[in-house]
């Protein structure tokens, strides 16, 4: 039975991929994937999450630079690169295709629940991300 450590790692071969079935196939039916840009609970709103990133960022990849070994929980931290060549939606506005390229350092955590992913947490700067994509603050 995978443990933490395996499943981080299929679930990354899988998003470098691009392959929605495979990274559904990583997460149990109820898992809980919590993120900057929001809370998905259940597999399939799983799945939303990372097409809307596959949709907004045709290149998207992340990029491990260390990796905890560790069987439970799985831990990676990594860098995600990418080109924004579609609509992406942020937690307050829909960001058009800018062309602008992403670079973003983050982590994930994994725990898992009957082999699969019960809960994982994608940690990344949602501020640095909208800054990357052309937004600013506007503090007046």
């Amino acid at each position: 039975m995978p443990y933490g450590r395996q499943l981080a790692d299929r679930v990354l071969d899988a998003v470098n991929a691009h392959d929605l079935d495979r990274l559904a196939a990583c997460y149990d039916r109820h898992a809980v994937l919590a993120t900057p840009l929001g809370v998905c609970e259940g597999r399939e709103p799983i799945a939303g999450y990372w097409k809307g990133l596959f949709e907004g960022f045709a290149d998207l990849a992340l990029t491990v630079w260390n990796r905890v070994e560790c069987a439970e929980p799985g831990f990676n931290e990594w860098m995600m690169t990418g080109t924004q060549t579609g609509t992406f939606p942020l937690p307050d506005v829909v960001a058009d295709a800018s062309g602008r390229r992403i670079t973003l350092r983050g982590c994930g955590v994994f725990h898992t629940k009957n082999g699969l992913v019960a809960a994982h947490r994608h940690y990344f700067d949602l501020l640095e991300l909208y800054c990357q994509l052309g937004f600013s603050l506007d503090l007046d």
